[in-house]
């Protein structure tokens, strides 16, 4: 069939949903819902049999779901409806919680149900269980409901459906259902509140002074103070007493015009003179709860490094951590390093935010790739080690390609990956990717891939050879799958390293690696300082948020000049 998606963004779900329904065969476009006119256009355009909507902040206009079936996806159980449905299911604690596909009708939220899925919820952020739980459900009831309709069923009201969980209507999240009484609020509640806005739109507070939004809220189990007072930092998060212990905030978001988050420590500047540091070192356990993104752990020969960076942003500082974290591991008597990445993303490269803020935009941009860049040398030189990168969340841009860096590369069946930087304003990329692309897929391939802007899932990745292996969805077996692989690896540590020698000598003889460095760092160069300012109208419309405009031409074909809709032989003449 022809499916549309129509989104608000293309975001994580809206990727999953076109991996997943192009790998069955079905012809996918996606269009971004800018207004009623472009919407109904781009339908008229592309014909579709069926429109998807993962995403929308605003209900499908009449002309439309009259004209096409249109699916809405809502996170929630059945009968739930209102626009912040995860959002009060994190604020009331639920236990359980769902995913409903319904058909788009006047009244929002309220048509008949195509399919839905239910999962117990889990103490994460919003955009967490968004990641994870929402968009498993979401898949597994998008694919049901697709085949419900291409069979010829029909949708059934609410009331008739049988074991689900009956939801009800309620009205949007406001500032004060999440206000946090500091000298009040437990631990818990506090946590929930600030989870249940996380990613958007923050929990709106005063901090030293400054009125602000809270982000990336962790618990801690050791730190105790009087309840509001920030009583400790770490890196760029800060700890700040609850009413029965305390809880660490990693980003902030000043309530002024123009601002965007960015790590505490940075928000808040001078205003945390005095405040204690409280380190934790990456190779030390701690005890209890505590934050600590960045830590090295050792079970037998194998090392494990986890690096937990907020949406998988790495600035110049963090490399320059994860990369004394890998030197400390590779110094130890351990045969194999797996390189553990994050909980939410694996890496998505440069921190954009951090760049945008900066004095100097493209200086930043320059120190953090070059930081980037010597965290992959380090990789991809290692001779004593093997290394495994272990892709449980999704990677993008610069993230793809340090984990091509490792020996072995295993993604989790369900992860997505955007291994390209063209959506960047048509950023050339480094981190050795002209040296390791080829490597895995051939000159052919890593060209195609390079000017490929569709997401890849992991099963297409493999049969690619951009990964080297897919593990199972679920996420404990998964790991448990990450450790059998490093004990196999571990178990042929001598020959494989020797293997492994030899052919980083053969390679560095044919060209060097500082060769292929300074060729993608010089293309680089023209990005930040050339006349093009493509990047820096990118980066600044990315970490500002700013509207969409049009959807771009390679993810809705039928706006692209002489697109034709398939099977009826007319040519669409469009700009």
């Amino acid at each position: 069939m022809r499916i549309l998606l129509l989104t608000h963004a293309f975001n994580s779900l809206a990727q999953r949903l076109h991996v997943e329904l192009t790998g069955k065969g079905h012809e996918l476009a996606v269009e971004l819902d800018i207004n009623d006119r472009v919407t109904a256009e781009a339908v008229g355009l592309f014909r579709p049999h069926l429109v998807i909507a993962p995403f929308l902040k605003r209900r499908i206009q009449e002309q439309v779901w009259r004209a096409v079936p249109c699916m809405i996806l809502h996170p929630g159980p059945p009968g739930d409806g209102g626009p912040s449905a995860l959002d009060w299911a994190i604020l009331n604690d639920e236990s359980e919680w769902g995913v409903t596909v319904l058909q788009a009708v006047a009244e929002l939220d309220a048509g008949p149900v195509w399919a839905w899925r239910a999962f117990p919820m889990r103490s994460a952020a919003k955009s967490s269980l968004y990641r994870f739980e929402i968009t498993e459900a979401a898949v597994a009831a998008v694919l049901e409901a697709v085949e419900c309709f291409e069979a010829g069923d029909a949708p059934v009201s609410v009331e008739r459906l049988r074991g689900a969980p009956i939801g009800r209507w309620r009205d949007p999240a406001t500032a004060a259902d999440r206000r946090i009484d500091w000298e009040r609020d437990d631990t818990e509640t506090v946590l929930r509140k600030i989870r249940s806005a996380d990613g958007h739109p923050g929990v709106a507070d005063r901090l030293l002074g400054l009125d602000c939004r809270l982000y990336d809220a962790h618990p801690e189990s050791v730190l105790t103070g009087v309840p509001g007072n920030v009583i400790a930092r770490r890196g760029y998060a800060i700890c700040r007493a609850t009413a029965d212990g305390a809880v660490w905030i990693g980003h902030l978001k000043e309530e002024s015009a123009g601002a965007f988050k960015l790590p505490a420590a940075r928000v808040l500047g001078d205003r945390l003179t005095g405040v204690p540091e409280a380190p934790l070192g990456f190779d030390v356990e701690p005890e209890g709860d505590t934050f600590q993104p960045l830590r090295y752990r050792e079970r037998g020969n194998i090392g494990y490094v986890h690096f937990d960076f907020h949406n998988g942003a790495m600035g110049t500082e963090q490399c320059r951590e994860l990369l004394d974290a890998f030197r400390f591991a590779v110094k130890r008597p351990t045969r194999v390093i797996v390189l553990a990445g994050g909980a939410d993303f694996w890496c998505n490269g440069i921190h954009l935010n951090l760049i945008e803020a900066a004095a100097s935009p493209a200086d930043e941009s320059w120190r953090n790739i070059q930081a980037m860049d010597d965290l992959c040398e380090a990789i991809i030189t290692t001779t004593s080690h093997l290394t495994l990168a272990a892709l449980s969340g999704n990677a993008g841009a610069g993230g793809v390609f340090l984990a091509l860096c490792a020996d072995r590369v295993i993604a989790r069946n369900g992860v997505v990956l955007n291994p390209h930087y063209r959506n960047m304003g048509n950023l050339y990329g480094s981190e050795y990717w002209t040296y390791l692309l080829p490597r895995h897929v051939g000159e052919n391939g890593a060209a195609k891939i390079m000017s490929h802007r569709l997401p890849l899932g992991a099963a297409r990745a493999a049969a690619l050879g951009l990964v080297d292996a897919v593990g199972p969805g679920d996420r404990e077996a998964f790991d448990a799958m990450i450790d059998g692989e490093a004990n196999q690896m571990a178990s042929t540590h001598a020959q494989r390293v020797e293997d492994k020698r030899q052919r980083r000598e053969r390679d560095e003889t044919l060209k060097p690696l500082s060769d292929y460095r300074a060729g993608e760092l010089e293309r680089m160069r023209l990005n930040f300082y050339g006349f093009d300012p493509s990047y820096h109208v990118a980066r600044y419309r990315f970490v500002h948020r700013t509207p969409h405009a049009w959807t771009p031409l390679y993810l809705a074909p039928h706006r692209r000049l002489g697109w034709q809709v398939p099977g009826d032989g007319r040519s669409r003449v469009t700009a």
